[in-house]
This record gives structure tokens, C-alpha cells and sequence, in this order.
């Protein structure tokens, strides 16, 4: 899936009145290859398209198409809905190319019929499960059950007397009223949950800003160098120095335990923090990894927390549980940042070729951990090699996604069966890799390891994820996990997609779900063994 950059570029030229050839020829490509790019039939990328955008007088980013393949991959998504089956839709592409406006609608629209469709699910396991609206409504009925019995003996009994007449008329007084409050009840129970909704879920919300900032946040990795030499100032940063300018500066004691406890919000875990004790306590089956980073965690939220407040402070998390996640989600970077400092970690990075296993030994830290460093790599004139992170749970929902430019990593549900995050479940704690090729020639390297967390005893069924990191084939060979590949053939390449429904391989095996398809394409589907028509006009 390529963004428009080929567009952009000849928009551009066209603009400063340069020719194909004399852009070709300061770009050090021939003129025909240059026209391929225009016609977006090449991919452009590295060093070739700083040349265009320095040529063109453009910033880098106008070029690289960001934001566009974050685009794309919507409208791909909300095309691929059954809802729209056999409708003729645009390509993505060039949708986004010509009418940018129009692309940003229709993701905009699929946002809210997300949301809706959300909020529609949400209300109906409501009305099944809750309690109180089970019991509001049960009011209603025996309400009018009782006014319909009451209404009946007045219409069918002509002789009543007149005080008899009156009480059953009292009655159906009393009881509509009791209806009126009952019912006035039952709708602020649905206001109240209507006035916290938004068409944008928080997490969506989030992963917005996240995306926005490319996962890089200035702010906050120069606040992190600052509290890291806090901690040095103790000594060797670690698990030890930790929790001595936790003791000596907040007070904070560390327990640990056999035992499952849960937080203030009843959450079970390997972890919490007493904020009336000032105790952090740990599973004793928590590794040193999780100790260190929590550790540092909780330092960072009781240092910096003005830091993290104005990262979160923005109209892009517009309710407080987008707030609350922002706040959780950014406290994670900013000790990330302290665990890993940006310049020290990035040589390291370099020199061992991106070998995780290498990296985590180093700074004693999770395969986690240090992809969650690695996607975050992105600090303009001095960036990383660019992955894309993914991380799925044992049922194969993804649980957390930091795309690629190019790469359709899907944003929630499941992705391709066949890629190499599924696979890792099958040898835990062992790192996979593959070669994965879209059906546009588009090829990269995968690679993945399931975790699962250290079970705190028999009966403890410590359940694995399996996180993944993706990047373009052209950089495999900065990496370890490229060595002894032949990266030029790509013949041994696992023919992937990025999720059933989008994928346009028709010859899968491997398929679970239906492919989209437009209007006038035969339907991608599995077939009775006997042929049959379903529908008028559709061949045997």
C-alpha cells in the first residue's frame, strides 16, 4: 500500500515550472524513472527522496506521506465493511491523492458509525446485565400491568360505586406517576452514559496523538535525562538506586509477596502502589525487569507528574478517560526514556545491530520494553532504524499498534493468520522472523517473541502476548535478525496480507474471512462443492 507520494512530487514540480528531466537530472535518476515515481508505480524512500524534497524546496514529512498511508489504511478498513459489500468504492490512494477533504469525511464518518455501533453493543449488554436498569424495567412493567388491570375493571364494570370508581381511579393515578418516575430514572441512566460518549473512543483518541507526535516527545525526554541523573547521583542506575531516592525523597517503601493483591481499583496484578502506606509492592514472582522499570515508573509520576500533566493536557483527549489513559500511556514513555536515555541507547542500538536479546541484557529490561524503545526512536536529524510495533494477545486480538508509513498494520481485531506474531506462540521466549510480501510487491522483515509473565505458582496460569516488529526489507540488513537471508530473493517470502477481510489474495488457504469486493467482481468465497447461484446474474 503506497501513499500518493508520486503525486505529491509531480504536483510540486508542475508548481516551480521544472521539467521531469531537469528534477531527474538534479536528483541523479533517469528521466523514465522519475516518471515512474510520478505515477506512483515506484517506491520512493531514504536518501533518494531527501534529494526530491531538498530539490523541491519541501520539507521531508510533505513527502513522506505519513499521515496519507495513516489515511489509506482507514479508508481501506471502512471500504473492506460488509455493509458496503458490492458497492464500486475509489481506491484508497487516489481517493486521498484527489479529494483529501472528501478522504478525511469518510474516515471521520466510519469514526462515528464505529462509535455508534459501539455505544448500540454497549447499551444492549447493558439492558442484559445490569441489575438496576434489569429492576427499572421490571418497575415499568408491573407498573402497566397494574394500570391495565385497573383500567379494565372500570371499562367492563358499569354499576361501581362512586367511592369504589375513585380508589381504582387513585390507583391508576398513583401508579402512572410512579411510571413517570421510574422512567424519568431509566433515561438519566442513559443520559449520564450519553453525556460521557464521544464518536471517538479514548483509546482511538490517544493513538491519535501518539501518531501526531510520531511517537517522539521532546518534552518529556528532556525531563527524563534530568531525573536519571537524580537517580545516578545514588549510584549505578537500577533496582537499588531506585529505591533509595524513592525512601529518601518520597518516602516510598518496597513489599514483596507470594500472594495476589489487587490496586484501589481492584485490579489484580504483579504490581501496585499504596499511595496511603507510600508502600510499592511487587509479586514475588515479578522478574527484574518489571522491579526496574516500575520502579522508575512510579519516580517519573511522583517527579515529573507537571511534565506528563502538559503532555496530556490537550483538546485531543477530550474526556478524562482519554486523560487517564494519556497520563498512563505517557508516564510508560517517560520512564521508558529514563531506562533507555535516547542518545546512549541509540548507539548501543547501532553497534549491536538491533539485537534485542542483546539490549535487554544491557539494561536489564523486557523484549517489550525495548521494542517499545525502538518504535519511539524518532527524534528529527537523529532518528533510528523506523519499526512498526504490534502486539497481540493469545487469542489473537492486537492489543497495541504503532503503524509504519506503508506498512497496513491493522488497528484493531486480528490480523493476517499467517503473520510471524501468531507463529511466536507456538516456541515462547524464542524470536521468529520472516519475510513477509503484500500482493502490491510491497516486502518486510518481521520478526516476534511471545512472553508470557513468570507464573507466581502452580495454580497462577500465566497467559503469554506476543509482540512483533516490523520493518521495510531495504533496512533488514542493519539488523541481526537479517543475517543469512538473501534478501534480493524474494522468493521464499510468506505471501501475507493485513487481515482476511483486506487482504485481495484469493488463492489463501489459510483465509478466515471473506474477502471485499466491489461491485462486478465474483465474491471471494468459499463455494459449495456442487456449484449453485444465489443471486440473479451470478454465474455458476
Amino acid at each position: 500500500m503506497r501513499a500518493p507520494i508520486g503525486l505529491k512530487i509531480s504536483s510540486r514540480r508542475r508548481a516551480l515550472g521544472v521539467s521531469q528531466a531537469a528534477l531527474a537530472r538534479r536528483a541523479g535518476i533517469s528521466a523514465s524513472y522519475l516518471n515512474l515515481i510520478e505515477r506512483n508505480k515506484r517506491h520512493v524512500g531514504g536518501s533518494l527522496l531527501i534529494r526530491l524534497a531538498e530539490e523541491l524546496e519541501v520539507e521531508l514529512s510533505e513527502l513522506s506521506g505519513d499521515a496519507e498511508h495513516r489515511l489509506i489504511a482507514e479508508l481501506d478498513e471502512a471500504f473492506a465493511d460488509p455493509v458496503l459489500e458490492g458497492i464500486d468504492m475509489p481506491a484508497s490512494r487516489d481517493l486521498v491523492a484527489q479529494q483529501p477533504a472528501a478522504a478525511r469525511a469518510i474516515a471521520r464518518l466510519r469514526r462515528a458509525y464505529l462509535g455508534a455501533t459501539a455505544n448500540a453493543d454497549s447499551y444492549a449488554d447493558r439492558l442484559r446485565t445490569d441489575p438496576l436498569l434489569a429492576q427499572l424495567l421490571h418497575r415499568i412493567l408491573s407498573g402497566i400491568t397494574a394500570v391495565r388491570s385497573t383500567a379494565e375493571i372500570l371499562e367492563d364494570v358499569a354499576d361501581l360505586e362512586e367511592g369504589e370508581r375513585n380508589r381504582f381511579v387513585a390507583t391508576i393515578t398513583r401508579e402512572t406517576r410512579g411510571l413517570t418516575e421510574v422512567a424519568h430514572s431509566l433515561i438519566g441512566q442513559f443520559e449520564v452514559d450519553a453525556r460521557g460518549r464521544r464518536t471517538l473512543s479514548p483509546i482511538r483518541e490517544l493513538d491519535d496523538l501518539i501518531f501526531e507526535r510520531d511517537n517522539y516527545f521532546p518534552g518529556l525526554e528532556a525531563v527524563a535525562a534530568g531525573l536519571r541523573a537524580q537517580i545516578e547521583a545514588e549510584g549505578r542506575f537500577g533496582e537499588a538506586a531506585l529505591a533509595a531516592c524513592l525512601a529518601a525523597k518520597f518516602g516510598v517503601s518496597i513489599a514483596r509477596s507470594a500472594g495476589r493483591e489487587v490496586d484501589a481499583a481492584g485490579f489484580p496484578g504483579q504490581y501496585h502502589f499504596n499511595s496511603n502506606t507510600r508502600t510499592m509492592w511487587f509479586q514475588a514472582s515479578a522478574g527484574a525487569a518489571t522491579r526496574q522499570f516500575q520502579l522508575t515508573r512510579l519516580y517519573a509520576e511522583l517527579s515529573a507528574a507537571e511534565a506528563i500533566e502538559r503532555e496530556v493536557d490537550t483538546p485531543q483527549l477530550s474526556t478524562a478517560t482519554a486523560r487517564r489513559l494519556g497520563y498512563r500511556a505517557l508516564s510508560s514513555y517517560l520512564a521508558g526514556a529514563m531506562v533507555f536515555p535516547y542518545a546512549p541507547f541509540l548507539a548501543d542500538a547501532e553497534a549491536q545491530h538491533y539485537d534485542i536479546e542483546t539490549l535487554r541484557q544491557l539494561y536489564t529490561a523486557s523484549f517489550e520494553q525495548v521494542a517499545h524503545r525502538l518504535v519511539s526512536l524518532r527524534k528529527p536529524g537523529e532518528p533510528g532504524l523506523p519499526f512498526g510495533f504490534l502486539r497481540s494477545d493469545a487469542a489473537g486480538r492486537l492489543t497495541k499498534h504503532f503503524p509504519l508509513p506503508g506498512l497496513p498494520l491493522p488497528s484493531a481485531g486480528h490480523a493476517c493468520p499467517r503473520w510471524v506474531i501468531y507463529g511466536a506462540f507456538r516456541t515462547p521466549r524464542t524470536l521468529a522472523r520472516q519475510i513477509a510480501q503484500f500482493a502490491d510487491g510491497s516486502r518486510y522483515l518481521f520478526i516476534a517473541s511471545a512472553q508470557p509473565r513468570q507464573g507466581a505458582g502452580y495454580a497462577d496460569h500465566a497467559i503469554p502476548t506476543s509482540v512483533m516488529l516490523a520493518c521495510d526489507v531495504l533496512h533488514a540488513d542493519r539488523t541481526v535478525y537479517g543475517a543469512g537471508l538473501d534478501l534480493g530473493d524474494s522468493s521464499a517470502d510468506v505471501p501475507v496480507g493485513p487481515s482476511c477481510r483486506l487482504c485481495p489474495r484469493r488463492d489463501c488457504a489459510d483465509r478466515q474471512e471473506e474477502a471485499f469486493t466491489t461491485a462486478g467482481e465474483p465474491a471471494a468465497i468459499r463455494a459449495p462443492l456442487v456449484p449453485r447461484r444465489f443471486d440473479i446474474g451470478e454465474p455458476d
